[in-house]
């Protein structure tokens, strides 16, 4: 992203945004909420475009690229999926019908191989015991990994994931993080972007930070650059003290 900007009527949502993702780079956007950390990921995701600037996706730039064709190379797991998915379906059918980038079972044709693959997806992220079980009778936690299996269906370059770890109690969060862990730490995985509101969230393995406030950068850099209580509170606009312990972070507010 070069210059970004997004504006909704006078207001801005992000403002001069310029950030780069390498392809082996593990990235968590952090930030409170109305800091455009969404609104970024769904940029990246080719699910909108910017007021300003210019993004490129995959080596294509935005505006000179038919999007059809950049899409399934992207892989997008997000809550604001959830409105587009039949409540009713399946979670291996979930799974499936991003092969063919859809929400729902229609009259595509599908093979052999496109079921075996969504079922050893979910199996991959813990899922298989329910990927007969209609989505609407899933748990925040086992909607969570259905959607992440969901991104990786069409074997995308690059994934992005919008708080993966929002709702879920310790019990899911940590498993959640865990299973990311393996995923980021596997030099095969995609390029990887999570957003969370919480350092907690993040799976060892991550190795850059990308700090929004107010939709604008505060930093972007490695993760020890940028997870200090300098920029962390200015990200929140608060005292925090940032802790690490081993490969994992927290925050908590500071008295001074």
């Amino acid at each position: 992203m070069a210059d970004v900007g997004v504006r909704r009527g006078q207001s801005w949502l992000l403002q001069d945004v310029n950030w780069t993702v390498d392809a082996a780079d593990r990235w968590v956007v952090v930030g409170p909420n109305g800091a455009g950390k969404t609104t970024a990921l769904s940029i990246a995701a080719t699910r909108m475009f910017p007021t300003i600037g210019t993004v490129s996706v995959l080596g294509e730039r935005m505006g000179q690229v038919d999007i059809a064709d950049l899409r399934p190379r992207v892989g997008f797991a997000s809550s604001s999926l959830l409105r587009d998915i039949p409540m009713h379906e399946k979670a291996a059918d979930v799974v499936m019908t991003s092969a063919y980038g859809v929400t729902g079972r229609w009259r595509e044709a599908y093979e052999a191989e496109d079921r075996a693959r969504a079922h050893s997806l979910l199996n991959d992220w813990g899922a298989s015991s329910y990927a007969e079980r209609p989505f609407a009778s899933l748990s925040e936690g086992e909607r969570k990994r259905v959607l992440i299996a969901r991104a990786l269906m069409s074997d995308p370059e690059l994934l992005l994931l919008d708080e993966p770890g929002a709702g879920l109690d310790l019990t899911g969060r940590e498993e959640l993080v865990g299973m990311l862990a393996t995923f980021a730490q596997k030099s095969d995985s995609p390029t990887l972007v999570l957003v969370t509101h919480h350092l907690e969230e993040i799976p060892p393995g991550i190795t850059h930070a990308l700090l929004l406030g107010q939709g604008r950068m505060v930093a972007a850099g490695p993760l020890g650059q940028t997870l200090t209580n300098q920029l962390v509170s200015r990200t929140f606009g608060m005292n925090v003290d940032v802790r690490r312990i081993g490969e994992r972070w927290s925050a908590v507010t500071s008295q001074s």
